[in-house]
């Protein structure tokens, strides 16, 4: 097999290792690394949650004859570090066990690193071949990437909506609070996995009021995001499942319910903070300044039409995941108006999920 198939091949397998570490890693990037000696892997590894051994080590440690190394090659996904963080650089490792040669797919957009450790390897006499799977491993890692590149937090969008195109039907005060279903038990599945995947999920004050949601991963196993509520005037009720101090929930509230009386029982729900903004002036700039700062790299927004409106107006979204259920409503609330060619569709029971990328 030609050198350039073989690259391609085992940098296949450094990508399904690397999609193991996936809602884990945060806000780290997903990595995987194999070590091939005589075109044989005799090593692997991926970052498998954040603050532990990246990939490049793990991989270097799982080889059993490490006399091999000096005849191997590495493989990774993603630019070996440069720098100390939460780990010494892997670039030095590389250097250390003398390896001849590294074959990377992308380079890394963190300004900590951008090329850093790729000349780093090389200056040290280090063979590096790149772009191998390049596409693949940014898409990948797109959550990263947006983050780096735009200085913001990658953002999906999700809903569901009737054949008709409602995502409520008309509620009156005697209404129950909870959610209308549209979809199946299949399809609610799904949501609590992608929620596992992503940093943090985004609701409005609407959606609490009317569904009363835990926005947890209940369904699933994983870690539950970070959860934030849209509050301006601080008047959801302190028995809102989103504020029983079970996960982190950050609130962002308006500058003009800075002195609501009601801010000392907030202050004394765990886990819960208090953000104030200018609801009056570019809301959606204002969220996404602070999340970038807090490093949170994706965002799940799941309602409601609202809040969804006003990132679409902005071009403030990368994905957008629609559910249409096998149901009519006739009247309510109308979907989210969104216009686009679907990058793929699936059939989830007896409903239909259409998935969209803004281009």
């Amino acid at each position: 097999m030609e050198q350039d198939a073989l690259d391609k091949l085992f940098m296949a397998r450094c990508l399904e290792l690397a999609r193991n570490g996936m809602g884990n890693v945060s806000p780290n990037p997903m990595v995987g690394s194999v070590v091939v000696y005589n075109n044989r892997i005799i090593g692997e590894g991926y970052h498998k949650e954040y603050g532990t051994e990246h990939a490049e080590r793990n991989a270097i440690n799982s080889v059993k004859d490490k006399s091999l190394l000096k005849s191997s090659t590495l493989y990774v996904s993603l630019e070996p570090c440069s720098h100390f963080g939460k780990q010494p650089p892997c670039s030095d490792l590389i250097r250390e066990v003398e390896i001849p040669r590294v074959v990377i797919a992308t380079s890394d957009p963190n300004p900590k690193v951008q090329g850093r450790g790729i000349e780093s390897l090389k200056n040290n006499g280090v063979l590096v071949t790149t772009g191998v799977l390049e596409e693949e491993a940014t898409e990948l890692n797109r959550r990263f990437f947006t983050y780096h590149t735009k200085r913001r937090p990658y953002i999906i969008l999700k809903w569901a909506q009737t054949l008709d195109g409602f995502i409520d039907t008309v509620r009156v005060p005697s209404s129950p609070i909870a959610p209308v279903w549209i979809t199946n038990d299949l399809s609610r599945t799904l949501v609590h996995r992608w929620r596992s995947e992503e940093q943090a999920i985004m609701i409005g004050t609407n959606t609490v009021e009317k569904d009363n949601p835990r926005l947890d991963v209940r369904d699933w196993s994983g870690r539950s995001p970070l959860r934030i509520v849209l509050d301006r005037l601080l008047r959801l009720p302190n028995e809102s499942n989103v504020y029983d101090g079970s996960l982190p929930t950050l609130v962002f509230m308006g500058n003009n319910a800075t002195s609501s009386a009601r801010k000392p029982a907030f202050a004394e729900i765990p886990n819960m903070e208090l953000f104030t903004i200018d609801f009056a002036r570019g809301t959606e700039v204002q969220i996404l300044k602070e999340l970038y700062q807090r490093e949170i790299q994706s965002v799940f927004i799941e309602g409601g039409a609202m809040l969804i409106n006003s990132f679409i107006a902005r071009d403030f979204w990368d994905e957008a995941r629609v559910f249409v259920g096998n149901k009519f409503f006739g009247d309510g609330v109308k979907a989210p108006h969104f216009q686009g060619t679907p990058l793929k569709y699936d059939d989830v029971g007896d409903s239909k999920l259409f998935v969209y990328r803004n281009s």
